[in-house]
């Protein structure tokens, strides 16, 4: 389904065996920051961060103060820090490029939008799209944009200013819309500005905009997968290609420790119940020694494999670089 019309909007709060993977790591010009690159058979996966901090674990899971993140030794250094328990959490675009196309998968928080009740994500001047240039995504290279959920944070370089007006980043692309999520956040009253005014409404006026069910498949390599309950229309992305399988988590979690205690709910999940327990049959479904987890909010080296612990599960990244390890407090 296209998008043609302009409608009333708000907004509101928030398999097969790998064979060899491999983990590049590239600097692409001086003053820009080394890229994450994984190969999935055919496909090319590039992280290009927009900001990645040390957070109050609190901030967005309120049971992880730091006396509780310190208790977890297995996260401590690739996604917390040692001293004081604060997560890493980082605000990143997953880019995969296969044969002719270039697909985004999240746009950040976007330059120039002010954020009521969001003071970290309003009025940002960032070099992200210098990045994104820089890394083969520049606005007229990439051919799909790919919203998980339409929360704030996911949908902001869908757009950029220009001539003090929002229009679309990506003039050549698909913004793909899951039509479950759509329903959900047009009618629901806005806390951090005008989301969807700024951000997803230029897209829709402009023709580029398309709903999508969450099973969608894009191509032979890459689909969607639903995984309602952080928002009601949440979808992963997966990817697979020459034998070999990674996901894109979404908001599914924040941070890799919910993977060991998915109890502990994220503060924006909508329906916390239906998030815990997405959680458990995600981790059951990808513990299995192949599929690589690419986490969407995951800092440090963003990545692992899923591995049991008792009755539950840890992230295991062992192996895959982590680019910054400097990090400005959030």
């Amino acid at each position: 389904m296209v998008l043609s019309q302009k409608g009333s909007v708000s907004w509101c709060s928030p398999g097969a065996v790998i064979t060899e993977l491999s983990l590049q790591q590239e600097s692409f010009n001086e003053g820009i920051d080394k890229m994450q690159t994984w190969n999935i058979g055919e496909a090319k996966i590039t992280k290009v961060v927009e900001m990645e901090q040390m957070w109050p674990g609190s901030a967005v899971i309120p049971d992880a103060n730091s006396a509780a993140v310190l208790e977890h030794d297995w996260i401590l250094g690739p996604f917390a820090d040692r001293e004081n328990g604060r997560i890493r959490l980082s605000f990143h675009a997953f880019c995969i490029e296969i044969g002719d196309e270039k697909i985004v998968v999240d746009t950040c928080a976007g330059n120039d939008k002010a954020r009521p009740n969001f003071d970290a994500l309003s009025n940002l001047d960032t070099d992200f799209m210098q990045k994104m240039t820089e890394a083969g995504f520049g606005p007229d290279d990439v051919t799909a944009v790919i919203c998980t959920h339409l929360h704030v944070d996911h949908v902001g370089w869908n757009t950029r200013l220009l001539n003090g007006v929002w229009q679309p980043t990506f003039p050549k692309a698909r913004y793909l819309f899951g039509e479950t999520e759509w329903a959900h956040w047009r009618v629901e009253p806005q806390v951090y500005g005008d989301v969807v005014g700024d951000s997803i409404q230029p897209c829709i006026d402009a023709g580029l905009a398309e709903l999508v069910q969450s099973d969608m498949q894009l191509n032979d390599a890459i689909w969607l997968e639903p995984t309602p309950g952080h928002t009601p229309g949440h979808h992963s992305v997966c990817i697979s290609s020459g034998g070999e399988d990674a996901i894109i988590t979404g908001d599914l979690c924040h941070h890799p420790i919910q993977f060991e205690l998915p109890h502990w709910s994220s503060e924006p999940d909508v329906d916390k119940p239906a998030a815990i327990t997405m959680r458990r049959r995600f981790a059951e479904r990808y513990c299995d020694d192949h599929t690589l987890i690419l986490g969407t909010h995951f800092g440090g080296p963003s990545c692992g494999y899923l591995r049991p612990l008792g009755n539950s599960w840890w992230l295991d990244s062992k192996g895959f670089a982590d680019l910054d390890d400097n990090l400005p407090n959030g």
